[in-house]
């Protein structure tokens, strides 16, 4: 009998086993890292409380969740207290600090958000020289199906993402794209202009260990200079180069977190310019009276509004900020409608509060 050498038995238990994330039927998913030197690893799934995986004698680390509900997921691992990605997945979900693995579950049948056999739109990325912020910045603007070909003026949406993301923050992890695809396909939306800038007015206000949120003038002036740039470059911009219907009830602006913030800051102080507010999971104004904060804000314009829509998950600590703004709001007269759902800070959320509001505008 032929004794193998341990070292040779764990290398080939290494390449039989199958590394990366396993979808399986029910919908539940198998994670495995291979880490044979490793003393702790843990797993942390958007959406999901953190776990701790368990080591094969081979030294491979997994753990099986329970059935998902069919969406995509950020994971990461966390081996001996240190972040780690997976190695055997190239999918990623880009941000500037907490950067992750991506993972589709699919739908018994497609989501939103699953590229299907539609006729596709085309994403255009542009870049310029911003006077206002005094930095080199990008935006992407989606275009739906069938628009080179057309004559038709279209109406626009502002999408802005949350803090931490890039611009490419609703495209590559959003999908905000193939989630228009498949509406208008499906003639659920309008066909519109999408517009997703960088969100930030100043120019490191995401940087890892930045003051960001805690220095409350750099915040105003966050706000400020970003709507400043929207305003003044990036809207002037997007009415020279596309075919829009350049009117306030064609105008919709909305956005998740800190984006979410800056729609009403933006929305609410230019409501000649916009017609349509949507907050996803809102971070809260740079003041706590709001008035300090809105100070082109009128009840009489804010009564003008097309639609005024906020929506938060109920174990998302921003759900306080949604709770008392809008019931300031409606305070104010204006026609403010929420939505609170099971759920905490997440893109599983923003995916589908995008589909229910874009499914709002342009009536």
């Amino acid at each position: 009998m032929v004794t193998l050498p341990t070292l040779f038995i764990a290398t080939l238990a290494f390449a039989q086993a199958p590394l990366g994330p396993v979808v399986h039927a029910d919908k539940s998913v198998t994670f495995r890292l291979a880490m044979p030197n490793a003393k702790r690893v843990d797993l942390s799934v958007e959406g999901m409380k953190t776990v701790s995986m368990q080591r094969s004698d081979a030294g491979v680390w997994e753990y099986t969740s329970g059935s998902l509900r069919p969406d995509i997921y950020g994971y990461s691992f966390s081996v001996d207290g240190t972040t780690v990605l997976d190695p055997n997945n190239s999918e990623r979900k880009p941000n500037l600090i907490w950067p992750s693995n991506a993972l589709l579950v699919p739908g018994d049948k497609p989501e939103p958000w699953e590229i299907q056999p539609v006729s596709h739109g085309t994403l255009h990325h542009h870049f310029y020289k911003s006077k206002v912020i005094g930095d080199e910045r990008d935006y992407f603007v989606y275009t739906p199906a069938g628009y080179s070909s057309q004559s038709a003026k279209l109406p626009v949406l502002y999408l802005l993402h949350g803090y931490s993301d890039t611009a490419v923050g609703w495209t590559e992890v959003g999908k905000a794209h193939v989630i228009m695809d498949n509406l208008i396909a499906e003639k659920k939306i309008k066909p519109m202009i999408v517009v997703m800038t960088l969100g930030y007015g100043v120019s490191d206000f995401g940087k890892p260990g930045g003051r960001a949120f805690g220095d409350i003038n750099l915040l105003r002036k966050n706000y400020s200079q970003y709507s400043d740039a929207l305003l003044q470059e990036v809207i002037p911009a997007i009415e020279k180069d596309y075919r829009v219907i350049a009117k306030r009830e064609s105008r919709a602006i909305a956005g998740l977190s800190m984006g979410g913030a800056e729609s009403l800051y933006v929305g609410l102080n230019h409501l000649d310019t916009f017609g349509y507010i949507g907050a996803f999971s809102a971070a809260g104004l740079p003041s706590q009276d709001p008035m300090e904060s809105l100070k082109g804000f009128t009840p009489e314009k804010g009564k003008k509004l097309k639609v005024m829509w906020m929506a938060c998950g109920t174990e998302d600590g921003l759900i306080g900020f949604q709770r008392g703004f809008s019931k300031w709001l409606k305070n104010q007269g204006v026609d403010v409608k929420t939505k609170e759902t099971p759920g905490g800070h997440i893109w599983p959320l923003w995916r589908r509060y995008l589909v229910e509001y874009s499914g709002m505008l342009f009536k």
